[in-house]
């Protein structure tokens, strides 16, 4: 059951810890001590609630249509190789998140729809999360389909728990070039390891 956990954990991971605008933000609002914790909690909650349902709903799916779980199968093996492929660019091209300071604060109802607006109107959290990681989890064996997910969830609340309530010690180091480039060369190394293992599974 491990291994499954462990897929989960990492294509989940690989997916979320992208420089994007909502890791921005919620980077931001650790850096500000700025409503962290609600911040955190919308990101997670929506990240659960969408995993669940793309894992529950995708799963029934795809598991009675063997055509579209070929398709899932190769589409996700495809896009994992190309995500790992834009991640490796990254690694190579370097970036760097930069987080500026405003001079107002926001309230708790501001914050709360910047991270949802950021959230829910990304239309990759539903490719990453409803057809993706529901692709795949749909393909995982019974037994094995909650572990892949408990593994999905708990990288969401990982890393933006760290992200969010780390984000003082992290900072300095993610505003260095080169610490977004190992990132970035990590998650082309898990997502392309991921597309291997998808294509060649039997």
């Amino acid at each position: 059951m491990l291994a499954y956990f462990l897929k989960g954990f990492g294509l989940s991971a690989g997916l979320i810890v992208a420089i994007g605008a909502q890791n921005a933000h919620v980077l931001k609002s650790g850096l500000r001590r700025e409503h962290v914790g609600m911040t955190v909690a919308i990101c997670i909650a929506c990240d659960v609630a969408l995993i669940v349902a793309g894992i529950s709903g995708m799963g029934t799916l795809v598991r009675n249509n063997p055509a579209l779980l070929g398709a899932v199968r190769w589409g996700g093996a495809a896009f994992l190789a190309w995500y790992g492929m834009r991640a490796m660019r990254a690694a190579l091209d370097g970036n760097a998140l930069h987080v500026t300071r405003q001079s107002s604060m926001l309230s708790m109802r501001q914050a709360a729809l910047t991270v949802l607006t950021l959230t829910l109107l990304n239309p990759h959290v539903y490719l990453d999360t409803i057809v993706l990681l529901g692709g795949i989890g749909a393909q995982q064996p019974d037994a094995g389909r909650p572990w892949f997910m408990a593994g999905a969830v708990i990288a969401s609340v990982v890393w933006f728990a760290s992200l969010g309530f780390g984000a003082r010690l992290l900072a300095p180091w993610f505003a260095k070039p080169l610490a977004w480039r190992l990132l970035d060369a990590g998650v082309a190394c898990v997502m392309i390891g991921l597309a291997a293992s998808l294509a060649f599974a039997r």
